[in-house]
């Protein structure tokens, strides 16, 4: 194999790679360390300042939350000359972007467009109404950021939030050194570089509701206030416009949990436990309930009706669970979107064989394990078995264990499908690292130094990936991220006097991820409009519907693709 294969077969785990580098480093001269107790202790005088500045801050809890919301903020904005500002790549993106458009106009959804046919996309409802499949959260917050210069200004700002969140949750269940490193930990790991910062994704909105409804879980079996309950009101509400079937997994034994405490020997009084818990969470939810079916009944006609259900009946074969059986598959008008369900199907099929369920279940957990821990958030899993022993842990293990079983059933589960249980992953890491802190070896406490490496090598490793993508060494896929060439040709467009229809065609080895055909939500008002090619025939009526703009042709697996009159 050449050095080009083999850099290609690295290249999707290169990242991993080089943090497993990191870590064993690491591990080793904190050992080597150990040896010289003396030494040892002289180098790492530095570390007891720092953290002693680091308790002092932690102590003053409101301060620490706004800390870290603002330091993502902050950190994020200054790197835009590195990393740029995201444009939209996959399928998903465009789909929550045409949301995003539709509330910033201020509408609730958009009427069908006469030419639809030629518009048709995925993960976008076109009957009876023009909008996403996906529920309006995510969409709210982009169109925030619409509405304050541009889309991804919504996504830095809820990403910010969500480590707020998962700091302030997790002072509700540790001490504040403890929540404060934590939400430190969440900027380095989940707010500067993933995809959930650069990129349209719902999954920091998502993490945000999740981090609600468990911070506010211990505030109101310690001391009920209605505050707390609003809080946790308004994290399900936030999970059921997001993610409804992962955030009602995540919350059951959540509200059992309450239940339990409600009902119990320890139970508060029925005045307190109704007045400041039950009733302030129930007209929330009701009032959000009254909101969801307004929405739905307007985007699909029926308030029972959520516009995911519409999008997967018309166009897709292959079920969101494990149990159901695939549909028949419908009469496709475009051969992309008739390849794209195909695929879905095959997905869906794997898990027919022993063989394929394992593969497509390894794949799941993999790809969960790079996104949350990686081999540094591993270290800390070393203290797993003292966490069993740990009856405040009872909880979040049998929740978290819950959480995974309800997980197991989907078709398909990518890193922000378990974003409601963000702060589930944080609130045991962060217990297994205060385990870690105790340990020794040697007679030298060694876990202090492990502890404090964790930190130490997500700086590095963030230090590292913005010094190769300053330096343009290819250690991940090159910054700014999207369909770039999306991009220069919509602003070559939007440069060119009148206005412009594009009619898109693909080769016959098409990425059916990589979509061309995405429209806002006023498709006549468009500058530049994109169409799929149907064939001179069918093109004709399309023609003469949009007769006042200029014609292109673009041939979107074309390297560079270039627009042809």
């Amino acid at each position: 194999m050449n050095m080009a294969g083999f850099y290609a077969r690295l290249a999707p785990s290169l990242i991993q790679i080089i943090e497993l580098t990191l870590v064993i480093a690491g591990l080793a001269i904190i050992f080597f360390a150990s040896r010289n107790a003396g030494g040892s202790k002289r180098r790492l005088a530095g570390f007891e300042y720092v953290e002693d500045r680091f308790r002092r801050l932690a102590r003053r809890k409101i301060l620490s939350v706004i800390v870290v919301g603002l330091l993502v903020v902050t950190l994020r904005v200054s790197l835009i000359p590195v990393l740029g500002i995201p444009s939209p790549r996959w399928n998903d993106e465009f789909s929550y972007l045409l949301a995003a458009d539709t509330f910033a106009h201020g509408r609730v959804t958009n009427p069908p467009h006469p030419m639809w046919v030629h518009f048709e996309s995925f993960h976008i409802i076109q009957q009876p109404t023009y909008m996403s499949m996906y529920p309006p959260a995510q969409g709210l917050v982009l169109a925030a950021g619409e509405r304050l210069g541009h889309p991804w200004m919504g996504q830095l700002i809820i990403t910010a939030l969500m480590c707020s969140a998962v700091t302030w949750m997790l002072q509700g269940w540790m001490p504040p050194a403890w929540a404060f490193l934590g939400g430190m930990l969440a900027v380095l790991r989940l707010g500067i570089l993933t995809y959930w910062m650069n990129g349209y994704w719902s999954g920091s909105v998502v993490a945000l509701g999740g981090a609600l409804v468990l911070g506010a879980l211990p505030r109101l079996k310690k001391n009920p206030r209605v505050a707390d309950a609003v809080i946790m009101a308004f994290g399900l509400a936030i999970l059921a416009n997001s993610r409804p079937y992962e955030g009602f997994v995540f919350s059951l034994p959540i509200a059992s949990a309450l239940t339990i405490w409600i009902l119990g020997k320890s139970r508060p009084s029925f005045s307190v436990s109704f007045g400041r818990v039950v009733l302030p969470i129930v007209l929330v939810l009701a009032a959000t309930g009254a909101g969801m079916g307004y929405y739905y009944w307007r985007v699909t006609g029926s308030p029972f009706r959520m516009t995911y259900q519409v999008n997967r009946g018309t166009y897709a074969t292959a079920p969101y669970f494990l149990w159901e059986s695939p549909r028949p598959e419908p009469v496709y008008r475009h051969a992309v979107m008739r390849d794209f369900y195909r695929w879905e199907l095959a997905k869906f099929e794997e898990y027919g064989t022993l063989g394929g369920a394992a593969y497509r279940t390894w794949d799941k957990l993999v790809g969960s394990w790079k996104f949350y821990l990686g081999p540094l958030f591993t270290i800390p899993l070393l203290a797993l078995p003292w966490i069993w022993r740990d009856r405040k842990m009872s909880f979040p293990i049998i929740a978290s264990g819950f959480f995974l079983l309800g997980l197991a059933v989907e078709t398909w589960t990518m890193p922000h499908y378990v974003a409601p249980a963000t702060g589930l992953i944080y609130l045991l890491l962060l217990q297994c690292m205060r385990h870690l802190r105790l340990w020794r070896w040697r007679g030298q406490q060694i876990g202090i130094a492990l502890v404090r490496a964790v930190p130490v090598i997500a700086c590095a490793m963030v230090l590292l990936r913005l010094g190769a993508a300053a330096a343009h060494t290819q250690i991940e896929p090159a910054w700014p991220r999207g369909n770039l060439d999306r991009v220069a040709i919509t602003r070559q467009l939007e440069a060119t006097p009148g206005r412009h229809l594009v009619i898109v065609s693909y080769g016959p080895h098409h990425d059916v991820d990589w979509e061309w055909v995405y429209n806002p939500a006023d498709i006549d008002a468009a500058k530049v409009v994109w169409a799929r090619d149907m064939g001179a025939g069918d093109n004709q009526e399309l023609l003469s519907y949009f007769h006042d703009r200029q014609v292109w042709r673009l041939n979107g697996d074309e390297s560079p693709p270039r627009l042809q009159p």
